[in-house]
């Protein structure tokens, strides 16, 4: 194996668990257009219930947009029940500030959760990405150069967020609903954006994701093997030997 691929293979696989996990652009612009178009319609007719209305609406068409083309249901609902909340306790308050409470809120707990897991040493990122990269918990205890990595990103997630809320909660409090509205729209996709690259940056310098699906795969398959040389009176045959380290396992390891 050359001095390149493992990083390569951490590059791919690194990508795949944020569009996995994450929802990728669609799912950026899915949670950024429906606040867009409550801010849109509530500075032109300066109605609540129909902007409301009009975000929940589009909401259910992008989720059902998701649904037909049987996309993770998570993606589709979430962005729902969010718009669902924000619509429902604008309505009922008569502040249209109140749309974007719900979010605001989401963001504040997730900043924190973010931080206070990355200090408990069980970074949230970790919990998050570690079953789509098929390792689950095993970076806690056999892969600590990616609990470090893990813990980088996950500070780094609450920073970002925690710096959201510190600008818009005081807009939320002093400001007027088409200011908060469109602070919120200009703070939706570059935080993430940025916070997804430096992620990306730590987690491709990281240890490659230690496959423990594979292994539990591979352990049932001889014990199977085992089974039937048992039952057949004969020794197991073992496998063909790899011709080369199992991917998750970089050079010098």
């Amino acid at each position: 194996m050359n001095a390149g691929a493992p990083e390569e293979v951490d590059e791919a696989a690194t990508r795949a668990a944020f569009f996995e996990a994450f929802g990728g652009v669609r799912g950026m612009v899915e949670t950024t257009v429906p606040g867009l178009i409550f801010v849109l319609s509530y500075t032109i007719n300066r109605s609540i219930n129909v902007s409301a209305v009009l975000a929940l609406s589009l909401s259910a068409v992008l989720a059902l947009a998701r649904l037909i083309r049987r996309d993770t249901a998570k993606h589709a609902f979430g962005g729902v029940f969010g718009v669902a909340f924000g619509a429902v306790f604008a309505m009922m308050s008569g502040d249209a500030k109140n749309f974007y409470l719900p979010g605001m809120l989401y963001t504040l707990g997730l900043g924190v959760a973010y931080v206070v897991t990355s200090l408990a040493g069980v970074p949230l990122l970790g919990l998050v990405l570690g079953p789509v990269f098929r390792e689950n918990l095993s970076w806690r205890t056999r892969n600590p150069g990616r609990k470090v990595a893990y813990t980088k990103a996950s500070y780094v997630w609450g920073a970002i967020l925690l710096a959201k809320s510190a600008i818009t909660f005081p807009i939320y409090f002093w400001g007027d609903a088409t200011q908060l509205g469109w602070l919120r729209v200009a703070l939706g996709i570059p935080p993430f954006l940025l916070a997804v690259y430096l992620t990306w940056i730590i987690l491709v310098k990281a240890p490659a994701p230690i496959d423990v699906i594979a292994e539990w795969e591979e352990r049932e398959a001889r014990e199977k093997r085992e089974k039937a040389a048992a039952q057949a009176g004969t020794a197991p045959e073992d496998p063909e030997p790899a011709t080369g380290p199992p991917p998750q396992v970089q050079a010098g390891d």
